[in-house]
């Protein structure tokens, strides 16, 4: 993985931590600013929703750039031709992880 995809991932991650954070701060807010005296049942607490990190062109063009310079062009280019471009800045990026998924597989022997 490329030096600017590694930064990429590491910024998506310090982004989904203080997310995570903030909602706990949130959650914490809203259960000691209430009434004391309530008889109200306590929150619950927010349902933590891990969304996967957007792949990004990058992330992917590193990925294919490594099968390439291990000898399988010809794979990657049919693999780029499966979802119906010539070259990747045409995959729809809906399509990336599935795309990196059919990558995983290239030079593994299957």
């Amino acid at each position: 993985m490329s030096k600017m995809a590694e930064m990429a991932q590491t910024i998506e991650e310090l982004r989904t931590a203080a997310a995570s954070i903030n909602a706990a701060a949130d959650w914490l807010y809203q259960q000691f600013s209430g009434n004391e005296n309530s008889t109200q049942e306590p929150a619950k607490a927010p349902v933590k929703k891990e969304a996967k990190p957007q792949l990004k062109l990058e992330d992917v063009r590193a990925v294919l750039a490594e099968k390439s310079r291990a000898g399988h062009t010809a794979e990657v280019r049919a693999l780029l031709k499966k979802y119906g471009a010539a070259k990747l800045s045409e995959i729809d990026p809906a399509n990336y992880e599935a795309l990196l998924q059919g990558a995983e597989v290239i030079g593994n022997g299957s």
